[in-house]
């Protein structure tokens, strides 16, 4: 064999292992591009189901409310035949750890008079010992009793997975009149309803 011959060979052989190389890496480009179509894809189906689940649900259907007996943070028992004559909201939360829960509450005392106004009575209910939901009451600065659920009430009210936790309530309000008809029920997963639209929901439940 020449040594052109030997010049020409290697010059072949070189060719070809470049047409591989080539050849895979447009394979490998080929392959990344599937994989980042199939992350977008994914990623687009997570943010889709994420709006999708935090859409606010609300019911209009009126029932007869759910009677409930249950101990509030100060010791007191309430039922729903002692707050007959009154327009009850329930407010259901995760309660202890849940900032944006305790923060809810201290909005709706801000407007207390504008509740109190429509004749409202605000109960909020958690599914915690007294010492936790006191602890995040003192650190929050809210006042007003928080009623103590084993999840009966809760679970009653349709309240329970509707959150972050299968086994603890969403962000929900029930509104029950004076005759002990529940008139509305709103879920909130964004953890969160401005006390105004909370009132003007209550207004037009209330007035229709």
């Amino acid at each position: 064999m020449t040594i052109s011959t030997k010049t020409t060979s290697r010059a072949v052989r070189r060719e070809r292992a470049e047409a591989v190389m080539a050849q895979q890496r447009r394979a490998e480009r080929r392959m990344r591009l599937i994989i980042w179509g199939a992350v977008l894809v994914t990623l687009a189906g997570i943010v889709t189901a994420m709006l999708l689940t935090s859409k606010p649900q609300s019911s209009a259907d009126v029932r007869s409310a759910t009677d409930f007996a249950l101990t509030d943070t100060s010791g007191a028992k309430h039922t729903l035949a002692d707050h007959r004559g009154e327009n009850l909201l329930l407010y259901f939360s995760e309660g202890a750890g849940c900032q944006s829960c305790l923060v809810q509450m201290g909005e709706i005392e801000k407007r207390a008079e504008a509740f109190a106004a429509e004749d409202v009575t605000v109960l909020p209910i958690v599914m915690n010992t007294r010492e936790q939901i006191l602890a995040d009451m003192e650190v929050n600065g809210v006042t007003t009793p928080f009623l103590l659920d084993d999840g009966t009430v809760s679970d009653a009210y349709g309240t329970l997975g509707k959150g972050m936790h299968a086994g603890l309530p969403g962000h929900s309000f029930v509104l029950i009149d004076k005759q002990g008809q529940q008139l509305w029920y709103g879920e909130y997963p964004s953890m969160w309803l401005d006390p105004g639209e909370l009132l003007d929901e209550i207004r037009t439940r209330l007035d229709p």
